[in-house]
């Protein structure tokens, strides 16, 4: 019988959560501390230091040893620097364990050697890490031992942004405010402040680690580079909510206890479409603290897989042919005294306020729909967005049949008199009982889903930082929400001129309203004649940062300088070149030392196979035929990698990153693909026992 998880005494067990600091601090610095969790400000260095003394206690109670400001640079993933609690030993020779509040507020690691964008030169080392007390502080515990980790901002010597966690601190104030400005229309005074929160539900794969290790691709470029289809994909959809195997739920159940503990709320765990494909989805949370933990459950994931011989892909594409990983960035507002902003209630034809709150997001999503596309772009989101398994790269709104009924009404006549009932959901059956269903079905095609009380934004990569799509959605709302308030704390009669301003949004932005199926062609054609942007890739995206337009926003909120966003402008064309430039390397390196050698080692025995059934008296007419096509592809495939490494070479060479970026999407991917084909098909005809790695099939149906 397996040990009984006590949960509730788990769940948050290696967080120093507000119930550990109410234990440990003073009563007068608990609630000081509480104060600027809730409402901002500055801890005096008097109360850090006890915060300070009372954090390194819990966490070497804990077993731990080193602390460390862990932070979210521009890699997308996050950093550490472990310094020992150690310090002088005393007179006596014994060893002190330190931990000052000056230590906990800041910190001070090389900001020369993370992309930068120019922000930031090698001679120009100094950076800050300045300590988010919103996000708390945890312990991770691996080879190294116990380490307490302190969730921080990264910032220049000048100020400057550095990291994913600033400019997303920056667009909550922002939204917080502006935000603040609507629910005051409405008679909300007892409100503080309004609280982005978000929920990314997180898909990934799982292979055999031997399988894996034998795989260059999987190892340097974290998808598989070469391989034919197995002879069974997702086409039974058998897979999708499967029954998981006992492998897989072995794994599950660790990574739900090491979640638990970080006080990761881990809920939902099932199968994905493609074979060898989960998801885990949390409890809803603060954006923050959503980005922190979510960059935590990608860190755990991989973590735990090592434990059980299991390697977890997170790359967007890592097979070709079934679907691939995103992840589905919920995302709502709500006040601090329990109101949600995007709750319609039973009448939303009636509900006034959430209206104003809607035709604000539609028309932020229009009128910024390229910097939203923009911040779902990353490399290995190219090859899935729009393959008939994620939204496509489009933007636009599905609001189901009961709200853009609601809009229809508005638009037309200026009321909205009624609203669609869900209605009675009969099963048939008389055993079960008959339910009310939702007056709206869901569209899983699309790329900003109204569901409810939030906004699904499903065009997230699954190895990507949710730090940038909620940057840009608070910012874009925000936006909306001022220039909204603007006009409405200036009129002379607010049920007026909020009513004709619903009307003005939505006419003017319900173009961007889609509740078809986004994955066809006849949606592609619309898009263009409703004048949608229509982004294919990553590096296409990249320019959207530096318009007027979006510097306009977000110098406005005070969430990214001119600066700033050019810097990222220029880390973004860096990586897609780095990153396809490891791809195409390690294609040479796979055709010249594995695909090549075997392949000449399978056509050594075909011929010698020609001349022994020759010699026997017999016809050889199928031996040679193979041998022909073998040879054929071959020459394809030796021809196809001279050209790559030829282009591969020329695009290393190149000065400008904006050029060298799209000289890499548009020719060097050309020439991948190009050598990819030849050896996929002799992967179909050369003998297994040959092949010198796994297949598809080894990879996603031996696990």
């Amino acid at each position: 019988m397996s040990e009984v998880l006590n949960i509730e005494e788990l769940f948050g067990s290696k967080v120093f959560t507000r119930a550990t600091m109410r234990e440990r601090l003073p009563k007068s610095v608990y609630k000081e501390v509480v104060k600027i969790m809730d409402q901002g400000g500055e801890l005096s260095l008097e109360t850090a230091d006890v915060v300070a003394k009372a954090m390194k206690d819990w966490a070497i109670e804990n077993g731990a040893t080193h602390y460390t400001h862990w932070f979210q640079p521009l890699t997308g993933i996050t950093a550490e620097k472990h310094d020992s609690f150690v310090s002088h030993p005393d007179e006596n020779g014994k060893m002190l364990m330190e931990f000052s509040g000056k230590e906990l507020i800041k910190g001070e690691p090389d900001a020369s050697s993370f992309p930068s964008g120019g922000l930031r030169a090698t001679f120009e080392a100094r950076g800050y890490t300045a300590w988010d007390i919103t996000s708390p502080a945890f312990l991770k515990e691996d080879a190294t031992g116990v380490i307490l980790c302190i969730p921080t901002a990264f910032c220049s010597y000048k100020g400057e942004a550095l990291d994913k966690k600033t400019p997303l601190l920056r667009s909550m104030e922002a939204i917080s405010e502006q935000a603040l400005r609507i629910v005051r229309l409405f008679g909300n005074t007892e409100a503080t402040k309004v609280v982005a929160s978000v929920g990314p539900e997180q898909e990934y794969f799982l292979v055999d680690r031997d399988k894996y290790l034998k795989r260059e691709d999987l190892i340097f470029a974290g998808r598989t580079l070469f391989g034919a289809p197995a002879p069974k994909g997702q086409e039974l959809e058998d897979h999708y909510f499967g029954t998981i195997r006992e492998r897989i739920g072995a794994y599950m159940k660790d990574l739900n206890i090491e979640l638990w503990k970080l006080g990761v709320t881990a809920k939902t765990q099932h199968n994905e479409v493609a074979p060898a494909q989960h998801e885990l989805a949390p409890i809803y949370e603060t954006a923050n603290i959503a980005v922190d933990h979510n960059q935590l459950v990608m860190e755990t994931m991989k973590k735990v897989a090592g434990r059980h011989g299991l390697t977890c892909l997170l790359h967007e594409k890592p097979f070709a042919g079934v679907n691939g990983s995103g992840k589905h960035n919920n995302w709502s507002l709500g006040t601090d005294n329990g109101v949600n902003l995007l709750d319609p209630g039973d009448t939303p034809n009636e509900n006034i306020q959430f209206l104003l709150v809607l035709a604000c997001i539609i028309k932020a999503v229009d009128v910024h729909a390229d910097l939203l596309r923009q911040s779902a772009s990353d490399v290995g989101n190219d090859h899935r967005l729009g393959a008939n398994e994620a939204p496509p790269a489009i933007i636009s709104i599905f609001l189901g049949e009961q709200l853009e009924d609601v809009v229809k009404q508005l638009v037309e006549t200026g009321e909205a008199a009624h609203v669609l009932q869900g209605g009675k959901l009969a099963t048939g059956v008389s055993t079960l009982p008959d339910f009310e269903k939702d007056a709206t079905d869901r569209n899983r095609t699309s790329p900003f889903a109204f569901t409810g009380n939030k906004f699904e934004f499903r065009m997230v990569g699954s190895a990507d930082s949710i730090g940038s799509p909620n940057t840009t959605l608070n910012a874009i709302v925000a936006e909306a929400f001022c220039e909204a308030a603007d006009i409405l704390e200036k009129a002379d009669d607010f049920d007026v001129a909020v009513h004709d301003l619903i009307k003005e949004y939505l006419t003017e932005h319900q173009r961007i309203i889609f509740n078809g199926n986004g994955y066809s062609d006849e949606w592609v054609a619309e898009a263009e004649r409703r004048g949608l942007p229509n982004i294919r890739s990553m590096i296409e995206a990249v320019e959207t940062l530096t318009t007027d337009k979006a510097v306009k926003l977000f110098e406005k909120f005070g969430i990214f300088t001119k600066a700033e966003l050019e810097s990222r402008e220029e880390v973004l064309y860096e990586i897609y070149a780095k990153t396809i430039n490891i791809e195409a390397l390690t294609m040479v390196d796979m055709a010249s030392k594995e695909i090549i050698p075997a392949v000449i080692k399978y056509s050594k025995s075909l011929a010698d196979s020609v001349l022994a059934v020759k010699e026997a008296g017999a016809d050889a007419e199928v031996q040679t035929e193979l041998l022909k096509e073998v040879s054929a592809k071959l020459t394809e495939m030796k021809t196809a990698l001279a050209k790559l490494e030829e282009v591969e070479a020329k695009a290393a060479a190149m000065e400008n990153a904006k050029d060298q970026a799209f000289y890499y999407k548009d020719v060097v991917k050309a020439a991948m693909d190009a050598l990819r084909k030849p050896a996929d098909e002799l992967e179909m005809i050369v003998d297994k026992k040959v092949w010198p790695f796994p297949t598809y099939a080894d990879l996603m149906f031996e696990v």
